[in-house]
């Protein structure tokens, strides 16, 4: 199974709808001089979802080659771009990471 097929899998289980890649998009998301997140996004046009018509997907890495995480952001404010909803997920992480310390 491809990546792609992988990230069309997450989208479906979590969101429902069915997802159709469209394109790759190189996203780098630099703060304070430093870059914090370089890879490729991948767009999904999602139909059959009630809020949205496409959705956002990437491999993050955990640290375990084996395990990815897929990560996957529905096109909804404010995640209206991907590098909007890497943005989106960075701040997130970090927001969950603040609450379990």
């Amino acid at each position: 199974m491809t990546h792609i097929e992988e990230l069309r899998e997450a989208i479906h289980k979590l969101h429902g709808g069915t997802a159709t890649h469209t394109e790759s998009v190189p996203v780098k998301e630099v703060f304070n001089g430093q870059t914090v997140w370089d890879g490729i996004v991948e767009v999904f046009r999602l139909e059959g979802h009630p809020r949205t018509n496409k959705a956002y997907a990437w491999l993050h890495d955990t640290g375990d080659p084996n395990k990815p995480k897929h990560v996957t952001v529905l096109h909804i404010e404010p995640a209206l771009s991907p590098a909007k909803a890497v943005r989106a997920f960075i701040i997130q992480e970090f927001r969950n990471a603040n609450a379990q310390a």
